[in-house]
């Protein structure tokens, strides 16, 4: 028999049951309701004959496309893959597939992919791309009956279920550690506006700085969340204070690729770190700890929110849970070679 033309009835006369028995024994939301010894011996027998069930078809039957959208910003920031793996290692064993698109071209990318994955009727979506002002076009979705769940990124008043890390806990850790060094002059150097990680933290940062008077907030600069936009930014708070008795001692970035452009920048003038300045980033990406120096900085668990996010979707698409709530977990700073007292 060739393996391209085996089918399900295939399938069931090699494992001695019926065809009913075989789809619930290839699909993992039904397989609970065989033995495990049924279970393996219809897998066995599809592994044997090459049969591949027809998802299209199963998606016919059940009006569900076993698919799931995940809608990311920058497939390029080593943030993401970690949340992807951990989607994925809830979505695949349910049954379902994730369609990862990345949407560096703005907002019209960004309805050009939503479009595309409605289209191919996908029964979900995760959201890494969320904006504050997002949230009445967020309603309509909801009204449509699309089941969604948002990751890292809040919409303010969004209909959905948010998971993302401690933003404002993450901050004032950072400024805690750089105080306790004996910094006294701190520049915050953010991502762009209209995000809930940046106004997160930036308020965070303003919080901190009116409860500690002794430390004097120099500047703050928004700039792209790229490698290219920390090196920027950095070079105009340099640029803002060439003397280094005015110069800020130590900044805390929107993310590990905004200190990657800052350590450039310092590199670049001839500037050291930490000795002239201690930088202090957000997330730890992965190789934050091979940068040079090694970096200082807010461990968010990256894979932990792609966990949570896709099981919550997972459960919606189940029917065991919908509508607005808010998981958020703890985060870590992590001190390394960075971060030092101020020279002087």
């Amino acid at each position: 028999m060739s393996r391209l033309s085996a089918t399900i009835d295939d399938v069931a006369r090699v494992a001695g049951v019926h065809r009913s028995t075989v789809s619930r024994a290839l699909n993992p939301q039904t397989q609970v309701k065989l033995s495990p010894e049924t279970t393996r011996r219809v897998q066995q027998a599809a592994r044997k004959l090459g049969y591949v069930p027809n998802a299209v078809a199963r998606g016919l039957r059940t009006n569900e496309s076993m698919s799931v959208g995940v809608v990311i910003p920058d497939i390029l920031n080593p943030i993401f893959p970690p949340i992807i793996s951990g989607i994925d290692s809830i979505l695949r064993p349910a049954g379902y597939t994730a369609l990862v698109t990345d949407i560096q071209g703005g907002q019209n990318a960004y309805e050009a992919a939503l479009a595309s994955l409605r289209q191919r009727r996908v029964d979900g979506l995760i959201l890494a791309t969320a904006h504050l002002d997002d949230g009445e076009s967020f309603h309509r979705l909801h009204e449509q009956g699309v089941r969604a769940v948002l990751v890292n990124r809040a919409a303010a008043s969004s209909p959905f279920p948010l998971v993302h890390g401690d933003d404002t806990g993450g901050m004032r850790a950072a400024l805690d550690h750089l105080a306790t060094l004996g910094h006294v002059r701190i520049a915050h150097l953010h991502g762009p506006e209209g995000l809930s990680t940046t106004e997160g933290r930036r308020a965070a940062f303003d919080e901190w700085s009116r409860q500690h008077p002794e430390v004097t907030v120099t500047a703050s600069y928004c700039g792209p969340l790229t490698a290219e936009g920390g090196q920027e930014i950095m070079d105009a708070l340099l640029d803002a204070s060439t003397e280094a008795q005015s110069r800020p001692t130590a900044v805390v970035t929107g993310n590990d690729l905004m200190a990657l452009g800052a350590l450039r920048s310092l590199r670049v003038r001839g500037l050291h770190c930490p000795e002239d300045m201690s930088i202090v980033g957000f997330n730890d990406m992965p190789f934050a700890d091979e940068f040079s120096p090694p970096l200082t900085t807010v461990r968010v668990p990256l894979r932990q929110l792609g966990v949570e996010s896709a099981r919550l979707l997972v459960q919606q698409l189940h029917g065991e849970g919908s509508g607005a709530m808010e998981l958020t977990f703890p985060v870590t700073l992590m001190v390394r070679g960075s971060t030092a007292p101020p020279r002087g």
